[in-house]
């Protein structure tokens, strides 16, 4: 694995306190710099930093304030926030405290101090963002899990709800695996999810579709900004993908290989219904490809 550099986002009005910063910080991190609250704001949607170094004096808005907007970030949610400041007063501390900083930085710098606590939060938020992932991952393939799923799609239906955008949603499920557990064993059950699950998820194109299992040989794929069109290609392709694998199955009724059936619901979200209507459309649609004789792909239509 790559290890990847860490992004740091220094926001600071005076550009002398962000040389001396960039001095001290430029050959072990990527910096990127915001002179004011307003600037900061879009810089860190746009990069995502792993650290923010925030000044608390500053015109417009002051560090207390930016605060506040970047953590009503979702993506900045869980970034550690150290407030520069020349301030001494226990007050401001104790402000920047309550609010959820993870530290402070007073002036004038000390290097040893300022490398030392950047990379310390650094670390933790690594040891942090490791649990997370292992967490959010399931055991056996190694995919994203249910309560990835879960989150993930929440978060995009927000995003759609705000952006007036369509979503669609596949749920996929391999046809006759009891059968297939039966005959071959689990651990030939095991290892088929597991090159299922590889090739599913090698199948997703774009950086924001997500894959993952959603609960024993079914699997759910998200597709933001996805129409009703797209989503079936993609389901046909996803369907036929696994079928190419030719794993064998001579238990099966749909066809001498493991294959895969898909049901498919899209639909723009609005505020007056939740995910779970999506999810129920989706599951209509893959009981109707089940029940039209599995290895197809049904959509969802009204009653």
């Amino acid at each position: 694995m790559i290890a990847t550099i860490s992004k740091i986002l220094i926001i600071d009005d005076e550009p002398v306190n962000v040389h001396l910063l960039e001095v001290m910080l430029a050959s072990d991190y990527e910096i990127h710099i915001a002179l004011n609250g307003p600037e900061a704001l879009k810089l860190a949607e746009q990069y995502l930093p792993d650290l923010i170094l925030l000044d608390i004096v500053m015109p417009e808005i002051d560090g207390f304030e930016t605060f506040r907007r970047l953590r009503k970030i979702e993506s900045l949610a869980n970034v550690p926030i150290i407030f520069l400041t020349a301030l001494e007063g226990k007050a401001d501390e104790s402000c920047g405290l309550e609010l959820g900083a993870a530290d402070y930085i007073t002036k004038p710098y000390n290097a040893e101090v300022v490398r030392l606590r950047v990379r310390n939060h650094l670390l933790l938020k690594q040891q942090r963002d490791l649990l997370v992932n292992i967490s959010l991952t399931d055991g056996l393939t190694g995919v994203p899990n249910r309560r990835r799923f879960d989150e993930f799609l929440e978060l995009e239906w927000r995003r759609a709800v705000r952006s007036k955008t369509m979503m669609s949603l596949l749920l996929i499920d391999i046809d006759w695996f009891k059968q297939y557990n039966d005959i071959y064993g689990h651990i030939a059950g095991d290892e088929g999810l597991k090159e299922i699950a590889r090739t599913l998820c090698e199948m997703m194109r774009r950086p924001s579709d997500l894959m993952a299992r959603y609960g024993g040989e079914e699997f759910g794929c998200v597709l933001p900004e996805t129409d009703a069109a797209g989503a079936l290609h993609i389901a046909e392709l996803l369907r036929g993908t696994v079928e190419s694998l030719k794993i064998p199955h001579e238990y099966s009724h749909a066809a001498p290989f493991v294959t895969v059936s898909v049901g498919v619901a899209c639909m723009v979200p609005t505020h007056g219904i939740s995910t779970i209507t999506l999810v129920q459309e989706a599951d209509a649609a893959l009981y109707t490809a089940k029940a039209g004789g599995r290895n197809r792909v049904s959509t969802f239509h009204t009653p």
